[in-house]
């Protein structure tokens, strides 16, 4: 049942909302203009057969609806609107609502630059050091011009794959293998960022690298336990080396010390036997003035203390013609003399310190010159 209709509870949902009136007077207003300008100066309604049935009419009024509406964009945030005039590139939309002309004079396409696109891959690189390794490697990426992204290269994405495995074989491919399988894969992964975007910038791609990684370097499979040996190998090198570098550390500071104390011990050797002569050809000089003084005195005097140095360390026994044992030396060992003998020592010499003159000390020839052991040469 129509909302005009007479009957029970049917109501005109205009009324008393004071809108019809309006709507129904903007119709014919519009629908004058048009009378008037497609033929027929007069009201539609007196016109004959009026401009509804004119299909003219209605093209021209869906025309205007679509263009009204064709006219405007809504450029989001993320986006931005690439605007295209007969196919060709002329503007750049930023985000918000923006004015166009109605296709097909002029298109929009929008492109997300904000969205960051992830690639990941694996690759088997020979390294300068004609070694295998496999390299994984994932690249982000975002759209930096939208303009050369949709025109500067037919596939910027599939560009991209390609420009950046190269410039992985590029970097790694001149290094050696145990720089890329130790903790240099971020320096390398930093060459390889630089080196792909010079290439996207070459190629007019549009696209920005964020982020290049080289989470991943190992040997093939096929090698791996030659590899795992040689690993072994190089660890255990390490480990002696480092062994070695602590003993060294140990032993040197030792071997200084050592040397610096037979230094000082040389030193000191060498400045007593100077001492040593010197008080030696001093003492030779005073003996000798003695002995031009005194010849026979001098000489009965240096054989007698020569011969007391000689059996003071030297136990002898002496047997008389009275049947008498004596014990030399008579002056250090009378507690080891027999009773009888010991309570009546009797010397084999007379005193001379009271017959002859003092004489410089001498020393017996036949020990060293100091009782200090002489280092060996």
């Amino acid at each position: 049942m129509a909302w005009n209709e007479p009957g029970k509870g049917n109501k005109d949902p205009w009324e008393n909302k004071g809108q019809g009136a309006e709507v129904e007077a903007f119709i014919a207003r519009l629908k004058a203009n048009l009378g008037r300008v497609f033929g027929g100066s007069g009201p539609p309604q007196r016109r004959a057969g009026g401009a509804g049935g004119n299909p003219l009419y209605w093209l021209l009024l869906i025309v205007a609806v679509w263009v009204a509406f064709d006219s405007w964009q809504i450029i989001d945030e993320r986006q931005r609107g690439v605007v295209l005039r007969f196919g060709k590139f002329e503007r750049l939309m930023t985000p918000g609502p923006s004015f166009k002309l109605p296709w097909p004079i002029e298109s929009v396409r929008k492109v997300d630059v904000t969205q960051i696109r992830t690639f990941t891959d694996q690759v088997r690189i020979l390294t300068r050091d004609e070694n295998i390794v496999q390299i994984e490697f994932n690249v982000q990426y975002l759209v930096s011009d939208p303009k050369h992204y949709l025109f500067g290269a037919r596939d910027p994405d599939e560009t991209l794959q390609q420009a950046a495995e190269s410039a992985v074989r590029d970097v790694i491919g001149t290094s050696l293998m145990d720089s890329v399988l130790t903790g240099e894969r971020a320096a390398l992964a930093a060459d390889a960022r630089v080196k792909l975007q010079k290439s996207l910038d070459g190629y007019r791609t549009g696209l920005q690298v964020s982020v290049l990684n080289i989470p991943n370097a190992r040997p093939p499979q096929e090698v791996r336990e030659a590899f795992d040996d040689a690993v072994s190998a190089r660890e255990d090198k390490d480990r002696i080396e480092s062994e070695a570098e602590a003993y060294a550390s140990k032993v040197v500071p030792e071997a200084r010390g050592d040397a610096a104390r037979i230094r000082a011990q040389a030193q000191g050797y060498k400045e007593a036997a100077i001492a040593r002569a010197q008080g030696d050809s001093e003492r030779f000089t005073l003996l000798a003035d003695q002995y031009r003084k005194a010849p026979e005195v001098t000489r009965t005097r240096l054989y007698l203390e020569t011969m007391q140095e000689v059996l003071a360390g030297n136990r002898k026994v002496y047997a008389g013609d009275g049947g008498n044992v004596l014990y030399l030396p008579l002056s250090g060992n009378s507690a080891s003399l027999p009773a009888s003998d010991a309570a009546n020592p009797v010397s084999l010499f007379p005193p001379v310190s009271s017959a002859l003159p003092a004489l410089p000390a001498t020393r017996d020839p036949r020990q060293p010159r100091s009782t200090r052991e002489e280092p060996r040469r």
